[in-house]
């Protein structure tokens, strides 16, 4: 006992909802790395507003690291004392669980986002000072705190035709890594909310960078941006229902993508599970087998789909406005109870119109559901054939490529995976290589594009297989694409080595498609580089070679050395060169020349790959006559 440690009468302490909130910020605002969430809680007290009928504009300001909201709601009531001698504005900001949004007999129906009563208040709390003045009824009342703590409050008259809320407040950097919020963050969800409330426009000026969002045509518009030039079918299902306080905005389409993106709201938050989600997916699923088997899609012998054989390329996004909803935190991203029926039978109703009056766009998606029920059961048996056989050494090396010349070195990140076009080349590679650090795999010419072929055809591509085997990374059973695990990544280089013509060309092309489309942190993570051999080679009179990457600078090598003295190569292909040659341009870290891909914007790159090696035509023609002018050749 005398070594361990006894508490006492003091040990045991009652925190103030203040001083709680500033010791474990995390427990109301979870993620404190920026301030993100403070702006969100009272962003959406400005859209409960809107939703309830007040308003259609609310203006957000960033300047000097002070955030500012400003909605045209209804407004505090002004000066209006409680029992407690708080005035209601006062208490919303600094009495805990203080709102007007709990009941459903109240002025919010139950169905505001805003319904714990702590959004304003952990905002207060977690802030060097934060200002509030509401007007309303031809009065305002004003109101600062400092450090969470009530400082002073002014009032007077404004003009009746006055109304609504403006809150400024400074985070503190004593409760966040980064007190600036989320800049791209807050614009997608600024453009979100635009989109599921209709009408309602929201100004944001982030230190003189101005943006302004405005839906005219609600879900269809969110939907639109996140699906350009993917879409497969011409008709979405899309419907509004209202029945008292319930409502369901919904829109579904499909695209070309092997997965699927459900994007659920309930009033207004973004959620990530629950029953409403897992509810939808159940009927979708239920009625989907029902058509598909009246059709005759599905023969007698034939298994139901699954839920994730239907739901590839599936886009669904819908928001539903309920009552009595009950999430686990404050962020509310995980609802735990909500009544589902109301929502899942007009789902199903407006299902079955849809699947009855545009069959051939459901047909599509029967055969796309269908293949992919195909596409998984050649992926589980591909699965059998990649899996990392993990601690018996010898069977991981047995597993691996028969035609990978692999490097001994058990520090794996110094390691380098030259992917060579065609077996010449890779035996010049072989002999010149060393052998400790540099594993030389070739690759018979041109790869499948995985961007257009479904999974079945991808894992039955002897090449996919054997560069997934070389990686050493596991496939995900779910999404029948590798799992990035640095730790398990077998090469801290992944070099492609490609002839300079456009044959060459084309080969990188789709393997670069490849890694990201099977595992885009490879690129994204630095692991993924592009030799780029040297197109001439000057011969000096002393027989020395000297190698000079494109025209520029054999240009500048005239220019500097005169045109006579040296005889002047254009390189031949990979295949062609010696080992010598190939030591030089690929493989000596001193002399050759290796680009690594580096992203800027992930997103730009997706579309960009989708654009370019996707199986729409019309937006790689479009490309292409845009940017015919910048073409190399």
């Amino acid at each position: 006992m005398d070594n361990k440690k006894l508490y006492t009468e003091d040990s045991i302490e009652s925190l103030s909802p203040l001083e709680f909130t500033r010791l474990k910020p995390g427990v109301y605002a979870g993620d404190t790395t920026y301030s993100t969430q403070l702006l969100i809680e009272i962003i959406s007290n400005a859209v409960d507003e809107f939703t309830l009928g007040h308003g259609n504009k609310i203006d957000v300001i960033i300047k000097d690291g002070v955030i500012t909201v400003e909605d045209s709601g209804q407004g505090f009531i002004p000066n209006s004392v409680r029992e407690d001698g708080l005035t209601v504005l006062e208490a919303a900001f600094s009495v805990l669980n203080t709102s007007g949004k709990y009941r459903e007999d109240g002025t919010y129906e139950g169905t505001s986002l805003g319904s714990f009563g702590i959004g304003s208040k952990i905002t207060n709390f977690l802030s060097n000072f934060l200002r509030v003045i509401t007007w309303r009824d031809g009065k305002y009342e004003q109101i600062e705190f400092i450090e969470g703590v009530f400082h002073n409050r002014e009032t007077g008259v404004c003009p009746k035709e006055k109304h609504g809320t403006m809150v400024s407040w400074k985070p503190s950097a004593e409760f966040f890594t980064h007190t600036e919020v989320e800049d791209k963050k807050v614009k997608d969800l600024f453009e979100t909310i635009s989109c599921l409330c209709k009408g309602l426009r929201i100004n944001y000026d982030n230190n003189g960078i101005k943006n302004s969002y405005y839906s005219k045509n609600g879900i269809n518009d969110l939907v639109d941006k996140n699906v350009k030039g993917k879409e497969i079918i011409k008709n979405r299902l899309s419907f509004n229902f209202s029945e008292g306080k319930n409502q369901l905005d919904l829109v579904m389409t499909y695209t070309s993508n092997n997965s699927s993106t459900i994007v659920p709201y309930v009033n207004t938050g973004l959620t990530e599970t629950g029953p409403h989600i897992t509810q939808l997916k159940t009927c979708y699923t239920r009625e989907a087998n029902k058509f598909f088997r009246e059709k005759k899609w599905l023969k007698e012998k034939d298994d139901n789909l699954t839920g994730e054989d239907l739901q590839e390329g599936m886009y669904l996004a819908f928001n539903i406005t309920a009552a009595g909803v009950s999430y686990d935190a404050q962020v509310k991203s995980r609802v735990t109870a909500i009544e589902t029926k109301p929502f899942v039978d007009i789902f199903a109703e407006k299902l079955n119109q849809w699947f009855k009056f545009y069959e051939k766009d459901v047909k599509v998606i029967a055969d796309k559901a269908i293949l992919a029920r195909k596409a998984r059961e050649a992926a589980k048996k591909a699965r059998a054939a990649v899996r990392d056989t993990g601690v018996n050494k010898k069977k991981t090396t047995l597993n691996l490529p028969t035609k990978l010349v692999d490097c001994y070195s058990k520090k794996r990140s110094d390691c380098e995976l030259l992917i060579s076009e065609g077996d010449s080349a890779a035996g010049g590679l072989i002999g010149a290589r060393d052998s400790e650090t540099q594993a030389i795999f070739p690759i018979r010419g041109k790869i499948i594009n995985v961007k257009k072929n479904t999974d079945e055809k991808i894992f039955a591509n002897q090449e996919v297989v054997n560069i997934i085997k070389a990686l050493g990374l596991d496939l995900d059973k779910k999404t029948n694409r590798l799992k990035f695990d640095r730790n398990k990544l077998r090469y801290g280089k992944i070099i492609m080595c490609c002839d300079a013509d456009p044959d060459g060309q084309a080969i990188k092309n789709l393997l670069l498609t490849y890694f990201w489309e099977m595992c885009p942190e490879l690129i994204v993570e630095g692991y993924v580089y592009a030799a780029v051999p040297p197109l001439f080679r000057i011969t000096t009179k002393k027989n020395e070679y000297i190698y000079l990457k494109d025209l520029k600078e054999l240009n500048e090598y005239k220019e500097k050395n005169g045109e006579t003295g040296y005889t002047v190569n254009r390189n031949k292909g990979l295949g062609e060169q010696d080992s010598d040659e190939l030591e030089e341009c690929l493989l000596n870290p001193e002399t050759r020349n290796v680009m690594q891909i580096c992203v800027e914007d992930v997103e730009a790159t997706s579309a960009l790959f989708e654009t370019l090696m996707g199986k729409q035509v019309a937006p790689r023609k479009e490309f292409l006559l845009k940017h015919a002018e910048e073409a190399n050749v």
